[in-house]
């Protein structure tokens, strides 16, 4: 039974438990690096490694997105970012590199996002992405997925991305009509990844609506507001390991349906990747990390996509640091220094063989301890 705590009279809380707080447990078995995979497959299309890029500005660009789909990963362009409201961002996202510590840098990013978006730049960039040769994933918001999709699909993307804060499969509203995500879907003849959550029910739910993948978790990290501005925190361990439950019980539901989770937050180490996927994720978001490479739009700067929102942002600006190398080097390594910042998913093949799990699905099944 989950750990629940009285918190005051009449009022209980639910333990939940970050990445921070657990450790992996080698098992009896030790195994050759060489002989471990990282690839893992969504829908009909594979990937060498378990790196979803997150749709911010600061890091996916169509150059970046293809990039890292040529390292065996998945780019995912925001179509309602700088790169489709301006023909060439380059002098904008030069500009929110050099802010340094402004205090007018959220006020800034506001201004600049407040260029309407064109759907002909929509079109463009996912040209840009086609014939970069890699897999093509856009991401939307669950507010203007009715409103853009059209133009998403008649361009002819791969992937869908439909991710916010906070997406449920069942949004009330008295003002607007609101996407039905089952029926969206259900309409739909490629695969929708849907996200964020943060609790099995919700998992499940999204699950039902036919999605491909599930994000789990809000891509909170050390920038993040939105502790602060909305009282939500998630324990990305507990939520993680909620949603691999939901995907069990979905998996028994539906007779052997598997829906990837995509963890976002709380992951800045090759460890905390590895602690992720150990529990039950199959690939991991990755904002942060990814703006410490060359290849980086904005040149080290960092800030989410909810950040700029016109009325209520929910992430600081982080003011641009130094590269720690290429993209490869991020991924692959060499490192040079003992952090886990750098060869991200050499760290995980490391961790996996260090356990003797020879594929991702089998690393699923690792021990866990608690260590707090």
């Amino acid at each position: 039974m989950r750990d629940v705590v009285e918190i005051g009279l009449g009022k209980t809380a639910q333990r939940g438990y970050h990445l921070d707080d657990i450790a992996i447990v080698p098992s009896r078995r030790t195994r050759d690096v060489d002989d471990v995979s990282t690839g893992w497959q969504l829908d009909a299309y594979q990937f060498d490694i378990p790196c979803v890029g997150h749709p911010s500005d600061a890091t996916m660009s169509p150059a970046s997105a293809v990039r890292l789909g040529q390292l065996g990963g998945l780019g995912v362009l925001n179509v309602e970012g700088l790169w489709t409201r301006y023909e060439n961002p380059a002098k904008v996202l030069e500009e929110l590199a050099g802010l340094g510590e402004d205090a007018r840098a959220t006020k800034r990013l506001q201004e600049v996002y407040a260029e309407p978006i064109r759907p002909d730049l929509i079109a463009e960039r996912v040209r840009e992405l086609r014939a970069g040769g890699s897999t093509v994933a856009v991401r939307v918001s669950p507010q203007h997925t009715l409103a853009l999709a059209p133009v998403i699909l008649d361009a002819g993307v791969d992937i869908l991305v439909i991710q916010g804060t906070i997406v449920s499969a069942e949004h009330v509203s008295t003002t607007d009509e609101p996407l039905n995500l089952k029926e969206f879907i259900a309409d739909l003849d490629l695969p929708v990844v849907v996200g964020g959550c943060t609790d099995y029910k919700t998992a499940l739910h999204l699950m039902r609506t036919g999605a491909a993948g599930v994000i789990v978790g809000i891509g909170g990290d050390d920038w993040s507001t939105s502790e602060s501005v909305l009282g939500i925190r998630v324990p990305m361990a507990t939520a993680i390991a909620d949603a691999a439950a939901a995907r069990r019980d979905y998996l028994d539901e539906t007779g052997g349906r598997y829906v990837h989770l995509i963890a976002d937050g709380d992951m800045q180490t090759s460890g905390d990747i590895a602690k992720a996927l150990g529990c039950g994720a199959d690939a991991v978001m990755l904002g942060e990390p990814l703006s410490l490479c060359e290849e980086a739009p904005a040149g080290g700067a960092w800030w989410h996509s909810a950040a700029s929102h016109p009325s209520l942002p929910r992430g600081a600006f982080e003011v641009a640091g130094e590269p720690l190398g290429s993209m490869e080097r991020l991924l692959f390594g060499p490192a040079d220094e003992p952090d886990g910042q750098l060869n991200l998913f050499g760290g995980l093949r490391r961790a996996m063989a260090k356990c003797g799990y020879r594929d991702l699905k089998e690393f699923q099944k690792v021990g866990l301890v608690l260590d707090r």
